[in-house]
């Protein structure tokens, strides 16, 4: 977990590197250990009431292609250097009204011990199909939490943001 004060400065170096044109407001900044997600939003067209949902849509997906292109060679020079300073990957987004895509994100293996009954739960997953493999029925589980427990993982980041605080206030045990 990014403390408060890494997580001000990731935005700040952002907010000062991107250029002022490319998103409505500041974009959003999302760490984790090995990626920097930078998300910005972008001006949805604009359109009558007699349009229809598809023209929305095609829209949308035609403004966010123009964006990915054009922008393409500063963004990787802003990754490079982000990527030197941070040592980290950065990933790219943009939200469209309620639509978010993202055109690089790390898929990051990640090790764990299950038992029988989890593994069952994995396994009848990709009987049923809805998974190719364990991996790919675990990341699904993940997802799906992730989607149904927002509030709740919301709180319990913002209750680890409390106790980094705390504990840095406290004494210096290495002194």
């Amino acid at each position: 977990m990014e403390s408060k004060e890494a997580v001000q400065k990731l935005r700040g170096w952002f907010s000062g590197r991107l250029p002022a044109e490319w998103f409505e407001g500041e974009p959003e900044i999302v760490p984790d250990r090995e990626e920097i997600a930078v998300i910005g939003r972008l001006r949805a067209p604009a359109f009558g009431d007699d349009v229809s949902e598809v023209e929305r849509a095609a829209a949308v997906e035609g403004g966010v292609e123009r964006f990915r292109e054009e922008t393409r060679e500063c963004r990787i020079e802003i990754a490079l250097e982000a990527e030197r300073r941070f040592r980290r990957k950065v990933s790219w987004g943009v939200v469209v009204g309620d639509r978010t895509v993202m055109f690089t994100t790390l898929s990051v293996p990640v090790m764990t011990r299950l038992r029988q009954s989890e593994r069952r739960v994995l396994d009848t997953l990709v009987a049923a199909g809805v998974a190719r493999s364990r991996s790919d029925a675990l990341a699904w589980c993940v997802r799906l939490v992730g989607r149904n427990t927002d509030t709740w993982l919301t709180d319990l980041r913002d209750a680890l943001q409390h106790v980094d605080r705390v504990r840095a206030s406290g004494p210096d045990v290495n002194s």
